[in-house]
């Protein structure tokens, strides 16, 4: 598939998608997209010539490998929640960044605008809608299926972004909702909290 270089919506839509997959795990986005460039179907326009070649692909992969091996130990567990959320943002914005400035035209600074509002809310949302979640496995089951969650985010993050890949519009709508959930999730465990009640999602 050649993404039209002229689609701003099908732009939004797999940019809001990488994003929101950036959300789940920082590093796998990147990767399968690379892949997706290596193989041809994604045209290395702008700003993702960057994750073309297979170079650029093993690097990822290496990162991913380590990210979701790092989530599967309970102290580096916590820890990672620490500093996922800004590095989420901050991979959200260069996510939608990079598509925006490669498959549509527009001038910068629309771009990276849209980019940090639209690409780093959403990565933000959904990863904090993920520690939430972790939260509460982990008042709930004493941290033992924190690992089984780690999986399913993985998981989620390569649907998301196959499904941006492959069909972006069906995934704006995933995205919409998914984001909508992941607010009422926060927010609901921030009531909680505040009137001291722990309970599950």
């Amino acid at each position: 598939m050649s993404i039209d270089p002229f689609g701003g919506l099908l732009a939004l839509s797999l940019g809001l998608g990488l994003a929101a997959a950036s959300g789940f795990r920082v590093f796998l986005p990147p990767m399968l997209l690379s892949g997706g460039i290596n193989i041809g179907v994604v045209e290395p326009a702008g700003q993702l010539h960057l994750l073309d070649g297979w170079v650029a692909f093993g690097v990822l992969f290496i990162a991913v490998v380590l990210e979701i091996g790092s989530y599967l130990v309970p102290w580096l567990d916590n820890l990672l929640d620490v500093i996922a959320t800004p590095a989420a943002v901050v991979a959200g914005i260069g996510m939608m960044g990079a598509v925006l400035g490669s498959e549509a035209d527009f001038d910068p600074i629309v771009q990276w605008s849209i980019a940090a509002i639209g690409g780093g809310g959403v990565a933000g949302t959904v990863q904090v809608g993920t520690v939430a979640t972790r939260a509460v496995s982990t008042g709930t089951t004493g941290g033992l299926a924190n690992p089984l969650i780690s999986i399913g985010e993985a998981v989620m993050a390569v649907f998301v972004t196959l499904l941006a890949l492959l069909a972006p519009l069906l995934c704006l709508v995933l995205v919409v909702v998914g984001t909508a959930y992941a607010v009422r999730l926060i927010g609901r465990r921030r009531l909680n909290s505040k009137h001291g009640v722990s309970t599950g999602v």
